[in-house]
This record gives C-alpha cells, structure tokens and sequence, in this order.
C-alpha cells in the first residue's frame, strides 16, 4: 500500500535511500581529497559538487582536468558521461510529467542513478501513488544524499588540503570509477558496453586532449544499443 500523505512519501523515499549513505559518504570524502590533489581550493571543491551533484561527471572531470585538458574537452566528456540521466528523465516522465514546472525543475537537478532507480521501482510497483505523493517520494530520496554529498566533499577537501602534495593518491581515481561503474553491469548489454568503450579507450589512448575518452563513450554506447537489440530479438524469437 502507498503512503497515506505527501510527507509519509517523503519520509518513505528518505529511509528507502539510507542504504546509498554507505556510497555516497566515501565518494564524497574521496572526491573532496581528490579535488585539493588536483589543485582546487575548498571553496571550488564546495561549488562543484553544488553545482553539479554528478559522482561520476565530478570524477571524469577532475581526472582530464589533473591532465591539463582544455576546459571545452572537459565539458563534453562530463556530459557524456552523464547522458544516461537523460534516460533517467524519459522513465519518470511518466510518473512526474504532470508536477509544476518549477517542481520539475528542481528534480531535474536531483536526478542521480539511486533518486532514479528508486523511484523507478516505486512508482512502478505502486501504480495508484497520486502525483504529489510521487514527487514527495522522489525529493525524499535525495534529502540526505544531497546534503551529505556537500559536507563530505567539504570535509575531504579540508582534509586534502592538510595532505602533502606527494601523497600518493592518484590510484584512488582509477579506484573509484570501478568502484561506481562495477555494480551498474546488470545485464549483457551493459556488459558488452563496458567491454567495447574499455577497448576503444586503450585503443584510443593516444588521442591529444584525451578525446579517447569521448570516442570511447560513443563506441560503448552504440555497442551497448546495438546489443540490446539484439538480446531483445533473440529473446522474442526464443518466446
């Protein structure tokens, strides 16, 4: 049965995210000390995860911009690496469409793989939730995400600028994105996207400004597109 009112919604989408506190502080953490290795300051730390609230576009950006890479390059591979949201946005058009444009807005801002995966299952599994208990549903999953994504990135990055400049942190990087990506290979196609972009990116590597980055974002992508096509086709011929 769903929520009786708009604010049991909310409380029910807070607690169903408390689980991702688990993630979401240690990332946080890792990208405030990885933010001062890269040279920014607390303050710039701070501003990026308010105005981005990405894990995963934060990350990419801050690896090409420890690299050097022009500002342009930097943006296109961060949007590219958070296109997945605007799928995100497609499966809960239908259950939030109807909501103010300003509610809307505010959402869209919120819209992360756990905010989305959430409510996904929630409103899919209860079909009769009204819209205002929906959107309640869907703020309730960021209202301690968000806020704890600010204060670990503050924090880490008051602890990463105590660190001496040679602390040996580059690995953690390379760590973190496996540690972000490992548990999204769901399914096959996943599977054959993240096999077909790591590929292209060795391949790749030698592209000036870290283009293969790009190319092997595109390259996954239609992989992973083409692959679920074709799962679908061999499971339709199987039925």
């Amino acid at each position: 049965m769903g929520a009786t009112t708009p604010i049991s919604s909310f409380g029910a989408g807070a607690r169903d995210s408390l689980p991702f506190i688990l993630v979401a502080g240690p990332f946080g953490l890792l990208f405030g000390v990885l933010g001062t290795e890269a040279g920014l300051n607390v303050a710039e730390v701070l501003g990026f995860s308010l105005a981005v609230f990405a894990g995963a576009a934060q990350f990419t950006a801050l690896q090409l911009l420890q690299e050097n890479t022009p500002t342009v390059i930097v943006l296109i591979s961060a949007l590219a690496v958070n296109l997945r949201v605007a799928m995100y946005s497609a499966a809960l058009t239908p259950y939030l469409g109807g909501a103010p444009l300003w509610q809307r807005a505010i959402a869209a801002y919120f819209i992360v793989d756990q905010s989305a995966a959430l409510s996904t299952v929630k409103f899919e599994t209860e079909p009769q939730m009204p819209l205002a208990h929906r959107v309640a549903y869907f703020f309730g999953t960021s209202a301690l995400i968000a806020p704890l994504w600010y204060a670990m990135s503050w924090l880490g990055a008051v602890a990463g600028s105590r660190l001496p400049l040679d602390s040996g942190l580059d690995f953690a990087l390379p760590i973190a994105f496996l540690a972000m990506i490992g548990p999204a290979l769901r399914t096959p196609a996943h599977r054959v996207a993240a096999l077909v972009a790591a590929g292209t990116a060795l391949a790749a590597a030698g592209l000036p400004f870290n283009l293969g980055l790009i190319v092997a974002g595109l390259a996954g992508m239609m992989a992973g597109a083409q692959a679920e096509l074709w799962f679908e086709r061999r499971k339709a011929a199987a039925g």
